[in-house]
C-alpha cells in the first residue's frame, strides 16, 4: 500500500470516527421525536375528544336557547292580548268617568238647592252615646 492509500484510509477512519457521535446524537433525537410523536398523537386525540364534548354542549345550549326563545315569545303574545284588553278597559273607564263627572256637576246645583246641611256621619258608638245622654 502506498502512502496515498494509507492517507485516504486514515481520513476515512477519521471521518467515520467523527460521524459516529453525530449518528448517536441523531439516533437520540429520532427517539425523542418518536416519543414526542406519541405524545402529540395523544394530545391530538384529547383535543378531538374535547372538541366533541364542546360541540355536544353547544348543541344542548342551542336547544335550551331556542326553547327559552319560544317560551318568551309565547309569554309576549299572551301579554300582548292582556295589554289590548287593558287598553280597551282604560278607554271605557275614561268614557264612564267623564259621564259620571258630568252627571255629578249637573246634580250639584240641584242638590245644594234642595237638601239641608249634611248631617255628619257618626259611628254606632257615637249614636248610642248621644241617645244615652238624651241629646237626640
Amino acid at each position: 500500500m502506498s502512502m496515498l492509500e494509507w492517507a485516504v484510509q486514515i481520513a476515512v477512519v477519521g471521518l467515520l470516527g467523527a460521524t459516529l457521535p453525530m449518528a448517536w446524537r441523531l439516533d437520540r433525537m429520532l427517539r425523542a421525536l418518536r416519543a414526542d410523536r406519541a405524545a402529540l398523537e395523544q394530545g391530538a386525540a384529547g383535543l378531538g375528544e374535547a372538541s366533541r364534548h364542546a360541540e355536544a354542549a353547544l348543541m344542548r345550549l342551542r336547544a335550551t336557547a331556542e326553547l327559552a326563545g319560544r317560551q318568551v315569545a309565547e309569554r309576549v303574545a299572551g301579554a300582548e292580548a292582556i295589554r289590548e284588553d287593558l287598553r280597551y278597559l282604560v278607554e271605557r273607564s275614561e268614557v264612564l268617568a267623564d259621564r259620571l263627572e258630568s252627571a255629578v256637576q249637573a246634580a250639584r246645583p240641584i242638590a245644594s238647592a234642595t237638601s239641608p246641611a249634611p248631617q255628619p256621619v257618626r259611628s254606632e258608638a257615637e249614636r248610642e252615646l248621644i241617645r244615652a245622654l238624651g241629646l237626640q
